[in-house]
């Protein structure tokens, strides 16, 4: 891979978009990172810390204050160059919280499995609660709470520009991971809700181009989520094993995608039983055995024997 790239083209006369150069099958052709405004700016999502990338933004923002360095989330392709950057830029980084902070209780309670990819090292100097407020000369952010990929995830709203920076919560590439005890289903589907219900035109996702149609995606990968439910469901008629799960629900992914695609059928299988329509024999886990309960709306949780 090169050493060094040519930063990306303005995608709005007061935004630019430079893309990471970390390539991956997760990652599409790298990880984004915007620069807002112009004699005051916000970088979002510095990235991965690859020296290349780094010294990319520093020369993009030269001759400019940088208001803040915010975070969406404590993932390794989105947050290690925040406290380097911060330190040649002088500007304080700015999240929700740790990489642990928005869990929900069910997930507190799981045991210690997942964590891919995670900066457990990650602490912003700022930390944004749902609705907090950054603004520049010419530009205002509203900080959006949308966990479900990541507990601690935040979207940025930008008021003047009518648009969401989505981190990795809506992408028009892919559907986004989903990792139990860090990313949640349902808090997932809330965060959809969240932001379909803003007023923006366009979303910058955290890869990939942007999202020309945000309320139409949203649905759309609420509807992708709903449907793969019902095909977890299925599958739990014949099979009580993540793997054999995964190998009849996604039998046209690529086998080494198969990881991945197991951590997304733990995390349905959580909130279904959560719901009270599944249940697993001891801990919930990648090798419990899971069971499907008839359709009954009326089943409160604590009859299932999970998670209550």
């Amino acid at each position: 891979m090169a050493e060094t790239y040519p930063p990306g083209p303005a995608i709005d006369s007061r935004l630019q978009r430079l893309v990471a150069p970390n390539p991956s099958p997760m990652t599409a052709e790298g990880t984004n990172t915007y620069i807002l405004g112009k004699s005051e700016v916000a970088i979002i999502d510095p990235g991965p810390m690859l020296d290349s990338h780094l010294a990319a933004i520093v020369d993009a923002v030269a001759g400019r204050r940088v208001v803040g360095i915010l975070v969406t989330h404590a993932h390794r392709d989105h947050s290690p160059a925040a406290a380097p950057l911060a330190r040649r830029v002088g500007a304080p980084v700015m999240a929700f919280g740790t990489a642990a902070a928005g869990r929900s209780e069910a997930m507190r309670a799981l045991p210690a499995t997942g964590g891919e990819g995670v900066d457990t090292t990650f602490a912003p100097d700022v930390a944004l609660p749902d609705g907090a407020e950054v603004a520049g000369d010419g530009w205002r952010l509203r900080a959006i709470w949308t966990p479900g990929h990541m507990a601690n995830h935040l979207s940025f709203h930008w008021i003047e520009g009518r648009a969401v920076f989505t981190g990795d919560t809506v992408m028009g590439w892919a559907s986004t991971l989903i990792s139990p005890p860090d990313g949640d289903v349902g808090q997932y589907m809330t965060s959809l809700d969240r932001l379909e219900a803003t007023d923006a035109r366009r979303f910058h996702p955290g890869h990939g181009d942007p999202v020309a149609a945000p309320a139409a995606r949203c649905r759309e990968l609420r509807t992708h989520r709903r449907t793969r439910e019902a095909e977890i469901l299925a599958a739990l008629d014949e099979s009580d094993r993540i793997p054999d799960i995964v190998a009849r629900v996604y039998a046209d992914t690529p086998p080494t995608l198969h990881v991945a695609a197991a951590r997304n059928v733990l995390a349905h299988l959580i909130h279904l039983a959560e719901q009270g329509r599944a249940a697993s024999d001891g801990p919930p886990g990648p090798d419990a055995l899971w069971r499907r309960f008839p359709e009954n709306p009326q089943v409160p949780l604590a009859q299932t024997g999970r998670l209550g």
